[in-house]
């Protein structure tokens, strides 16, 4: 599996986004509807987000604490369409493997990801910010 597709797939409940960003489940639905992060749905509705959806949830907050409205948001990150490839994505292969996945196994790919590094070589922001909650 390579890492854009890993990086893609539609993993984690509103619940666990709310604590790994520290963001309200309303903050985060404000910014799905101006579409600055589209997550997957599945059969009953339920959000799911991807690696890069809380990589991008996270960028939100930083620029919202430095004082940029989503006017100025939306300019700098670009609203995300449902075809790019940045749009959370759930197939019949991502949920069966969602499924399958432990809740150890699932904290072990967040920890990979974050020792990893970010997308094309740029150290992000998700790793200090998720830094936090693995014990070294």
């Amino acid at each position: 599996m390579t890492d854009d597709i890993r990086r893609n797939m539609a993993l984690f409940p509103i619940g666990i986004v709310m604590k790994l960003t520290d963001l309200t489940a309303r903050q985060i639905r404000y910014y799905e509807q101006h579409e600055l992060i589209i997550p997957a749905r599945t059969g009953g509705n339920q959000r799911l987000y991807s690696f890069n959806d809380v990589e991008r949830l996270l960028e939100i907050k930083d620029l919202i604490e430095k004082g940029v409205n989503i006017a100025g948001i939306k300019q700098v990150l670009l609203p995300v369409s449902k075809d790019s490839e940045e749009a959370t994505v759930l197939s019949e292969q991502s949920e069966v493997k969602r499924r399958e996945l432990t809740d150890t196994q699932l904290h072990r790919m967040l920890k990979q990801q974050l020792l990893g590094g970010g997308k094309r070589g740029q150290v992000s922001l998700i790793q200090g910010e998720l830094s936090r909650f693995f014990k070294k």
